[in-house]
């Protein structure tokens, strides 16, 4: 048992002893019952907020309105919720109104999904189901509690966690569940972006992303979220290169070559491709000329319409910029390829070539290469300290504009091609490649007057 579980029941306990109901509700009582590792613990209990303040010194409200506490317990944070029955919608995600409920059974039919509304009480190990929970997860089946539309109503988001759920278990969705999210997909533009880019990210990295994209296809929302990803479907690809066929069908291959991969790499792996369907033409063969540099404009796009953090939409960005790279690997220069080997979070490139690689051609020949410079090159030979500076340089007499930037750049170039080794070898280059104009001393500036 885990120390935040041993912390959750604690909570139930306490509120146990002051005479209150409470369990253990929803995500982690689904994945105690299918013997997955809970990642938090919410507990529901009749206590009201103001009760629960009393009982933990250590805690906070965290949504007072709908009577939601956060328990401080040394590290850990549990969050008790009072029962509540809600009552309409304002907005697509809250509720009108919201009273406090007498009963677990109350609170639970409040709730998403079948598989989301079951208590437990970890002190008589017991099992509460008001809605056949434990039938739909024996069988496999994503189901809303009560009417469809009505649940989908109270908080538009669930259009998405239903798809995400049912991708994340190999679930499927059940017939009338499923038809209410596809005719009620336009309306997830009610939602704000972040919390729909919190859901899409969460499709494409617990393991089971093709499958929730094929889904969000199915169900129309892939189109109004995505519209740019949907309109790869049909766009032809060399044979020779791409035997596996059309746009659409390698980048599902390849999301479902993704295991647990980081947000930004499995982002890119979605966008690396974005930039075909615009770009593709049939000349003496299909071609998509600068796909990658339009597809590099509209991942920044798509990532700005996101709101991804800056840093995060950069490396994304850069996944696609340089995904096609590789295959020139190994006719690089000593430099270009050092370069190339030192962008930032390299080892995110190196994996999402592989996995173009696999589900394409198969081929892994530059894939083998390029990781074996990137492991065995010495930090000191990729990222050398420079041999001289635009300080080095005023000192030699250069001016500082453009000249001195172009100086400087051919030091690197010449360094990392490994012709220059030390700061006198690098003035000395500098001094025959770079002379001085005519006149002007060669340790500093011509005298006034001169």
């Amino acid at each position: 048992m885990s120390e935040l579980r041993d912390k959750a029941t604690e909570v139930v306990q306490r509120l146990a002893d002051a005479g209150h109901q409470a369990y253990f509700v929803g995500g982690c009582v689904r994945d105690l019952l299918l013997r997955r590792p809970p990642a938090d613990y919410d507990v529901a209990t009749d206590a009201t907020p103001d009760r629960v303040l009393q009982f933990f010194p250590r805690a906070v409200t965290v949504g007072a309105q709908f009577g939601v506490v956060k328990v401080l317990l040394d590290e850990y944070e549990v969050e008790v919720a009072t029962f509540r029955s809600d009552h309409g919608t304002l907005d697509g995600r809250h509720p009108a109104e919201v009273r406090y409920a007498r009963t677990p059974e109350e609170d639970v039919r409040r709730r998403d999904f079948t598989i989301n509304g079951l208590l437990y009480d970890p002190l008589k190990d017991k099992y509460l189901d008001f809605v056949n929970g434990r039938d739909d997860l024996d069988a496999g089946v994503i189901r809303t509690i009560g009417e469809p539309r009505e649940r989908f109503a109270e908080d538009k988001l669930r259009l998405l966690r239903a798809l995400r759920f049912a991708a994340r278990f190999g679930y499927r969705i059940e017939e009338k569940t499923f038809e209410a999210i596809a005719a009620l997909h336009a309306q997830i533009t009610q939602v704000s972006r972040e919390r729909i880019r919190d859901e899409l990210l969460k499709m494409l990295t617990e393991g089971a992303a093709r499958r929730a994209f094929e889904l969000l296809d199915q169900t129309g929302l892939l189109e109004v979220l995505l519209p740019e990803v949907t309109k790869m479907k049909g766009v032809q690809q060399p044979p020779q290169f791409h035997p596996e066929g059309d746009v659409w069908v390698h980048t599902l291959l390849l999301l479902e070559k993704l295991e647990r991969p980081t947000a930004t790499l499995a982002l890119g792996a979605l966008l690396h491709d974005v930039g075909k369907p615009p770009t593709f033409q049939i000349t003496d063969r299909i071609r998509f000329n600068r796909h990658v540099e339009v597809g590099a404009v509209m991942a920044e796009e798509i990532c700005r319409r996101l709101r991804l953090s800056n840093a995060d939409s950069e490396r994304v960005v850069e996944l696609v910029r340089h995904h096609l790279r590789f295959k020139d690997a190994p006719q690089m220069r000593r430099s270009t390829l050092k370069r190339f080997i030192s962008l930032d979070g390299f080892d995110e490139h190196l994996e999402l070539h592989r996995l173009d690689c696999l589900a394409s051609h198969g081929e892994l020949d530059n894939y083998r290469f390029v990781k074996e410079v990137w492991e065995t090159l010495p930090e000191e030979e990729v990222r050398p300290p420079r041999l001289l500076t635009g300080h080095d340089l005023k000192a030699m007499g250069y001016e500082p504009g453009p000249r001195m930037g172009k100086i400087l750049a051919a030091v690197e170039e010449a360094q990392l091609e490994g012709e220059l080794k030390s700061p006198e070898q690098a003035r000395a280059y500098v001094e025959k490649q770079f002379p001085l104009a005519s006149g002007q001393p060669a340790g500093g500036k011509p005298p006034k007057g001169a």
